[in-house]
């Protein structure tokens, strides 16, 4: 079946921001954690601590062109100059079912009281696909409060 157009700029996305990730020091254990509930886009490492990073991407244009023509790819940088607030797609709900995802997925990778599960926190992603610089500008935002 072919993507929609929004599931491209998201897949893009999701690359764009491993890829950041990667380049700043973390070390992307797991892509796409899924449950019935939920997903995780991205399960990332950095000094100790486990980071479950959820993506949004999204694009200023409303054209339905092809992202991408052949052989050409898209560059992430970081634009910290933006007046979009894409954080403000998070909602409570979304928390939520977040949540009770990363309880699922620390409960499948430390099963056993002696298991000492690591500390993690929730990170989000925005990147903003722009797509006829082919440029992903990308913003983190750490340690979002989920309880």
């Amino acid at each position: 079946m072919a993507q929609t157009d929004k599931q491209v700029i998201g897949q893009i996305g999701e690359n764009c921001a491993a890829t950041y990730l990667e380049r700043h020091g973390y070390k992307v254990i797991d892509r796409n954690y899924r449950k019935k509930y939920g997903e995780i886009d991205i399960v990332a490492t950095k000094q100790g601590i486990l980071h479950f990073v959820e993506v949004k991407s999204v694009t200023s244009e409303t054209t339905q062109d092809s992202l991408l023509g052949p052989g050409r790819r898209l560059s992430c940088v970081v634009r910290e100059d933006d007046d979009y607030e894409a954080e403000e797609n998070v909602h409570p709900w979304k928390l939520k079912r977040l949540r009770r995802v990363i309880e699922a997925y620390l409960l499948s990778k430390y099963p056993n009281d002696e298991d000492e599960e690591p500390d993690w926190q929730l990170d989000l992603v925005t990147v903003q696909v722009d797509r006829e610089a082919h440029l992903g500008h990308v913003r983190i935002l750490e340690d979002i409060d989920i309880c």
